[in-house]
């Protein structure tokens, strides 16, 4: 195989999973956020970084879910939506 396919292959399974990642929506952007979240307080150490954002990104999630279950008790509230409101003030 030449270096020039790899590098395209390369390019477009990382533009491929780039967009599936951030095509989930509001729900995408826990996943978006909690290495940013996490590597505020382990420091620059991927190791670290990727142990805590898979322990902790349910979290923020699990969160939303209740919320949106706890404000619309008799019916249910998306957790999409109450991670919206969570990550709309988030300049980007």
């Amino acid at each position: 195989m030449s270096l020039v396919r790899v590098r395209l292959t390369g390019v477009a399974a990382i533009m491929l999973l780039c967009g599936g990642a951030t095509a989930a929506g509001p729900i995408g952007f826990i996943g978006l956020m909690a290495p940013h979240a996490v590597r505020a307080f382990t420091g620059p150490d991927q190791r670290w970084v990727l142990i805590y954002s898979a322990v902790l990104a349910p979290a923020p999630l699990l969160t939303a879910d209740v919320v949106g279950r706890a404000v619309v008790w008799p019916g249910e509230l998306e957790s999409g939506i109450v991670t919206a409101f969570i990550g709309a003030p988030v300049p980007w």
